[in-house]
């Protein structure tokens, strides 16, 4: 990849997709963003600018994922594209068809414009959400990038369908004419942890965010398979080129951390700084009685006690990754909820 590589970002006021924007600007190549509102460059501009990026060479171009209008603008010219936006609320929505239509046609969109246009390669942000979610996990199996979401599993959230089916839906595009010569690689993430570059923060760091402000009395029983944000954006980038990356998935993560593991990693750090963290356990029956009146809990409660095993060795060896370790990620995750003014100091 030249240094000239033009590069498009859709969703680009996104958590993972302002790092990758970041990152993708620091190496000095010529980026462009997508936005459903121009109310929200200058946003951009000034998040990027605040981490030292020079935003010169960035440009937007304004589409919705549930429309064909500015699709061909946004991937004219374009070298590569990585597919980042899809819909990720706090709170599972009534109809799961609020997900999966704009997650599964919007990839859509996105892919048969870039397609269209002669780009190289796309690569598109799925989730862990589409290789492990409706399996029994209780037996220890440790999933890797041959696996698939069981949509007709037990306790499949609308978010986990929406994944699952917006990636099957791209890799059925894959397979058709209308793809041409163009490559798909898929990055697979678990909860993404790290620092947030705005203060718009998103659903991701939820986690962090509920534990500094003590908006709960103590921790559930819950994991999550976890990554720092900015080794989600290096393995998108690495994918963009990396030789044997077309055609294939990419789990990026690391073991299960559980809630009680990223309470204990804030103690150690902002307890001395006056952050009451709550780092006793929640016994199970309290969280689903919490669960009753709280929106965001009951969409995790099926999660109580179940821990995911993943297999990320693809990703080392394919990509060169080098993810950083959960106290790192949660640490600097802390951190940025201050500067941004997202927490208040105690």
């Amino acid at each position: 990849m030249t240094q000239h590589s033009h590069v498009l970002v859709t969703g680009a006021s996104g958590f993972i997709a302002l790092h990758c924007l970041a990152q993708l600007l620091t190496a000095g190549h010529r980026v462009r963003g997508t936005l459903r509102s121009p109310k929200r460059e200058e946003e951009v501009r000034r998040a990027l600018t605040a981490a030292g990026c020079d935003v010169s060479s960035l440009d937007f171009v304004h589409c919705d994922l549930m429309e064909d209008a500015g699709w061909d603008e946004a991937v004219a010219g374009c070298d590569y594209v990585l597919h980042v936006a899809s819909p990720f609320p706090a709170v599972q929505p009534k109809d799961e068809n609020e997900l999966i239509i704009p997650a599964r046609e919007g990839a859509l969109r996105v892919l048969r414009a870039a397609a269209k246009a002669g780009v190289k390669r796309t690569v598109m942000t799925s989730s862990v959400a589409a290789v492990s979610a409706g399996h029994d996990k209780s037996g220890g199996r440790v999933f890797n990038e041959d696996d698939w979401s069981d949509l007709d599993g037990p306790g499949v959230s609308p978010y986990e369908k929406s994944k699952t089916i917006a990636e099957r839906a791209a890799w059925d595009f894959m397979a058709t004419p209308d793809a041409g010569a163009m490559e798909l690689a898929v990055i697979n993430p678990g909860a993404v942890l790290g620092p947030i570059l705005s203060p718009d923060s998103g659903t991701s760091v939820e986690i962090v965010r509920r534990l500094m402000a003590r908006d709960m009395p103590a921790v559930p029983r819950i994991g999550f398979v976890v990554v720092d944000v900015r080794d989600v954006a290096a393995a998108h980038i690495a994918a963009m080129t990396a030789p044997g990356a077309a055609d294939k998935r990419y789990i990026c993560a690391l073991p299960q951390a559980w809630f009680s593991d990223v309470a204990a990693i804030l103690d150690r750090h902002f307890g001395p700084r006056g952050f009451k963290i709550p780092t006793k356990q929640l016994p199970d029956w309290v969280v689903r009685l919490i669960a009753v009146f709280d929106p965001v809990i009951r969409g995790i409660t099926p999660l109580l006690g179940v821990e995911r095993k993943i297999d990320n060795s693809r990703t080392l060896a394919d990509l060169g990754w080098q993810p950083r370790d959960l106290d790192t990620m949660v640490v600097d995750c802390g951190e940025s909820l201050i500067t941004q003014g997202v927490i208040k100091t105690p």
